[in-house]
């Protein structure tokens, strides 16, 4: 899909704005001032980009153990985030969650939570209600490949299909769950987007690591499904580039077949964009000027993060529900 040259240059800061202040926490992770574990989405930046350009305060997201990128493509607060990571009051939880709990209601992030498929039913009652409120609002529910080892997820999209809700499921289907492959958990052949179909669920396929692809597939998705045509769902194909959980590359450990992950990094989502943008005429300069803004905002909301207060444990009990 072709996209005008100001919306991929905004596209583009953001998959940047991700990939930096996700190697930030990498850098920063060994000081063990993060007391949480973290999971990064270096390398997968694109499909939470292209999808979040297509919505409003009003949707509701909800995302899993592999959240940054998801909370972050919807603008939500930078120095939230930085502060929870670090377990300080300031954070998006109060210092509660960590890395794995994120919430910015006023975004219209709803929640992560680790728990391997949690959320896609939560999502879809999410949408369940906004179609017996009668609101024009869609939920976006976002699941990795290993939710497909999961029955809620196929709950979720037979109920979805049923009542014609209005949610869109974002597969990232990176190949791995943890350090199992795909074809290791499911039988040779089988097809993610196909067992969506067969739920009833309409399908779209594209490729994660390309912003114009995510950007096209979702717009198309979403415009159904605000013109009431039903649940969608989106398998995209990318890769997370660090370890599944850590700030560190694990190729070493060989688990991914030599030469792969070099591969998918030749695949780059972040030079792909930009590749675009110099292809639209856009000057190097141009594309500098707005790197440099982004490291310069992510250094002031680390500076400000980091001067939050430690919880006061009196209040470790707020929030929780009797």
């Amino acid at each position: 899909m072709t996209i005008v040259v100001e919306k991929l240059l905004d596209l583009y800061s953001q998959i940047h704005l991700i990939r930096r202040i996700e190697e930030k926490i990498a850098e920063e992770y060994h000081q063990q001032t993060m007391r949480c574990p973290v999971h990064l989405s270096i390398g997968q930046e694109a499909v939470a980009v292209g999808v979040s350009a297509h919505l409003n305060s009003n949707d509701r997201v909800y995302s899993n153990h592999r959240a940054h990128a998801h909370y972050l493509a919807l603008n939500a607060n930078l120095e939230s985030l930085i502060a929870e990571l670090h377990g300080l009051e300031n954070g998006c939880c109060g210092g509660r969650g960590g890395s794995m709990h994120l919430i910015d209601l006023e975004k219209g992030f709803a929640g992560s939570t680790p728990i391997v498929g949690a959320t896609v039913p939560i999502a879809m009652g999410a949408a369940f209600a906004f179609k017996q409120q009668k609101r024009s609002h869609i939920a976006v529910s976002y699941l990795g490949d290993g939710c497909f080892e999961e029955g809620v997820v196929y709950e979720s999209l037979n109920f979805a299909a049923l009542h014609r809700l209005p949610i869109l499921f974002v597969l990232e289907n990176n190949q791995y769950s943890v350090y199992t492959r795909l074809k290791q958990r499911q039988p040779e052949g089988r097809s993610i987007s196909k067992l969506a179909a067969a739920m009833g669920v309409s399908v779209l396929h594209g490729d994660g690591n390309c912003i114009d692809d995510v950007y096209g597939l979702a717009a198309q998705a979403i415009a159904q499904i605000r013109a009431g045509k039903g649940p969608y769902f989106i398998e995209l194909d990318t890769y997370r580039w660090p370890e599944h959980c850590g700030p560190s590359d694990d190729d070493h450990l060989g688990y991914r077949p030599q030469g792969e992950l070099a591969a998918w990094k030749a695949r780059c989502p972040l030079q792909y964009a930009k590749t675009l943008l110099v292809q639209a005429g856009v000057a190097l300069n141009h594309i500098q000027q707005l790197e440099q803004k982004n490291s310069k905002k992510i250094e002031s909301a680390w500076v400000k993060a980091l001067n939050g207060l430690t919880p006061n444990p009196k209040k470790a009990a707020e929030g929780v529900y009797v």
